[in-house]
C-alpha cells in the first residue's frame, strides 16, 4: 500500500511539472513562432474585413449606373420649365442645339458625361491627398471620414427631388471616393510580398460582385419609383443604409494598420501628393525611386498607353447606357440585367483564365485585350446604326458588349501586372499607386469628351470613332519591347 501510494504521488507530481511546463514557451523561438501565427491570424481577418467593407461601398455606389439616364429625364421634366440649375445649363446649350440641329434628348447624355467626369475629377484630386494625409495620421481615421462623405451623399440623393441636390450629392460622394485607394493601403499594410497577391485578388473579388449585384439591385429598389415619375430615392436609401453599415464595421471592427512608429510627416506626405496629381510627372513616373533607365522607359511608354486606353475606353463605356436607353428603350431593370451579364462574364474570366496568368502570358493577353476593345465597340456602333449589315442592331449591340466583357476582363490587370514586374520590390508600391491615378484622370476626361461627341454627332459615328483611336494603344502595346 504504501508503495503503491508513493508510486501514485510521484505521478502525480510529474503530472504537475508538465503541465506547468506546457503554460511557459521553452524559448524565444517558440514565442517568435505564437507571435507570428496571431500576427498572421489577425491580419487575414483584417483583409477579410476590409474585403466586406469594399464590397458594402461598391455595392451602394453601383446601384446609380442603370438610373442614370432615367434619372436625368425624370430631372428634364421636372425641371424643364423652371428657373433651376438644370434649366439654366439647357438654355446654354440651347443655342448651340440650333445651329447644329442636336436633338434636344441628346442633353441628358451631355450632363450625364458632366456629372462622370466632374465625379472621377474630384477622386482624381483627393485620392492622392487623402493617402498622404493617413500617411501621417493612420488609416482608420481617414477611412472613416470618407465613408461619412459617402453616407453624406447617399442621403443627399435621397432627398434629391431638384437637379441641383443631385449635383450636390455627386460632388460630395467624388469628393469622399478615396477610400478604395485606402482599402488597398490597408491591405498593403497588412500583408507581405508573399500574401499581397492574395489580399489584392479579393479587393479584385469585391469589385466583380459589386459590379454584378450593384446595378440589378439599384434597378430593383428603382422600379416602382421610376414606373411613378419619382427620382429614385429607394435605391438611395437602400445605399444609405449599406453605408451606415460600412461605417459601423469600419469603427468596431477593422484596427489601424499603421502604427505610430511608421508614419510619415505631413509635410513630407503631401509633397509626395503633387507627383500623384501631375499629369506631367504621372507620365513620368517622377513618384517612383530606384528604377534604372530601361525600366523608366518601359513604365512611361506604358503608362502612356494606359492613359490613352482609359480616356477612350472610360468614355465609351459611359455612355453606354445611353445608347441603350434612347435606342432599345431599356427600362432600369433591363440596365440591370444588362450589367448583370457583363459582369458574371468579367468575373468568369478574372477568377478562371486571367489568375493563372504568368508574366509572359499577362503580355500577351493584354495585347489580345487591347485589339478586341475596338472592334467590341464598332460592334456597338453597328447597332447604333438604323439599318446595320447583316444582322438585327440588337445582335450587334450583344456582340459588342460580350467582346467587350471578355476584354475588359483582361486589360487593365494585365496592364497592372506588366507594370508590376518592371518594377522592384520596394518600388511597387509608387508604380501602382501612379498607374491609379493615370486611370483617375483618364476617367475624369473621358466621359465628358465622348458625352459631348455623342451629343453633337451621335452615338454611331461616337463608337466609330472611338473604336478607329483605340487602335492606337493596341498598336503600342504590340510594339512595346518588354
Amino acid at each position: 500500500m504504501t508503495g503503491g501510494h508513493k508510486n501514485s504521488s510521484h505521478n502525480g507530481e510529474l503530472r504537475n511539472r508538465k503541465e506547468k511546463s506546457n503554460l511557459i514557451p521553452q524559448n524565444g523561438a517558440d514565442i517568435a513562432e505564437n507571435n507570428i501565427s496571431k500576427c498572421k491570424t489577425s491580419n487575414a481577418r483584417t483583409i477579410g474585413l476590409v474585403f466586406i467593407s469594399l464590397l458594402l461601398d461598391l455595392l451602394a455606389f453601383t446601384m446609380i449606373l442603370p438610373l442614370l439616364p432615367s434619372l436625368l429625364d425624370y430631372y428634364n421634366r421636372e425641371e424643364g420649365n423652371s428657373n433651376t440649375l438644370y434649366t439654366s445649363l439647357l438654355h446654354a446649350v440651347h443655342s448651340f442645339q440650333k445651329l447644329t440641329g442636336v436633338p434636344e434628348r441628346f442633353s441628358s447624355v451631355l450632363f450625364g458625361g458632366a456629372l462622370g467626369s466632374m465625379y472621377s475629377f474630384l477622386q482624381f484630386l483627393t485620392s492622392p491627398i487623402v493617402g498622404s494625409l493617413s500617411d501621417a495620421y493612420g488609416r482608420k481615421p481617414m477611412l472613416l471620414i470618407c465613408l461619412i462623405g459617402i453616407a453624406l451623399s447617399h442621403a443627399l440623393w435621397s432627398c434629391a427631388s431638384t437637379f441641383s441636390l443631385f449635383v450636390l450629392a455627386r460632388f460630395i460622394g467624388g469628393l469622399s471616393k478615396a477610400n478604395v485607394s485606402l482599402s488597398m493601403a490597408v491591405v498593403t499594410d497588412a500583408t507581405d510580398e508573399k500574401t499581397r497577391a492574395r489580399g489584392m485578388a479579393l479587393v479584385g473579388l469585391a469589385f466583380s460582385i459589386g459590379f454584378i449585384v450593384g446595378p440589378l439591385a439599384g434597378a430593383w429598389f428603382a422600379k416602382s419609383n421610376m414606373t411613378s415619375g419619382l427620382w429614385g430615392e429607394k435605391p438611395a436609401l437602400y445605399a444609405l443604409a449599406l453605408s451606415l453599415v460600412n461605417i459601423t464595421l469600419v469603427t468596431m471592427f477593422i484596427p489601424e494598420t499603421l502604427p505610430k512608429e511608421k508614419r510619415s510627416p505631413l509635410s513630407l506626405s503631401l509633397s509626395k501628393a503633387y507627383d500623384f496629381v501631375s499629369p506631367y510627372h504621372l507620365l513620368k513616373f517622377t513618384a517612383v525611386k530606384n528604377l534604372n533607365n530601361q525600366q523608366n522607359k518601359v513604365l512611361s511608354k506604358l503608362g502612356l498607353i494606359y492613359f490613352i486606353y482609359l480616356f477612350i475606353y472610360s468614355g465609351l463605356e459611359f455612355t453606354i447606357t445611353f445608347l441603350t436607353h434612347h435606342t432599345f428603350k431599356y427600362t432600369a431593370m433591363q440596365q440591370g440585367k444588362m450589367f448583370l451579364v457583363i459582369g458574371v462574364i468579367m468575373a468568369l474570366l478574372q477568377g478562371g483564365a486571367a489568375r493563372r496568368l504568368n508574366a509572359r502570358g499577362a503580355v500577351k493577353a493584354a495585347r489580345v485585350a487591347l485589339l478586341l476593345t475596338p472592334l467590341s465597340f464598332l460592334c456597338v456602333a453597328s447597332a447604333a446604326v438604323t439599318s446595320p449589315p447583316v444582322f438585327a442592331p440588337i445582335a450587334w449591340l450583344w456582340a459588342g458588349l460580350v467582346l467587350f466583357a471578355i476584354s475588359t476582363a483582361f486589360a487593365v490587370s494585365c496592364m497592372t501586372a506588366m507594370a508590376s514586374a518592371q518594377s522592384p520590390s520596394e518600388a511597387r508600391g509608387a508604380v501602382l499607386g501612379t498607374l491609379r491615378s493615370l486611370g483617375a484622370l483618364a476617367r475624369a476626361a473621358g466621359p465628358l469628351l465622348a458625352s459631348t461627341m455623342y451629343w453633337y454627332s451621335g452615338a454611331a459615328t461616337t463608337y466609330t470613332i472611338g473604336s478607329i483611336i483605340l487602335v492606337l494603344p493596341a498598336v503600342m502595346l504590340i510594339r512595346l519591347k518588354i
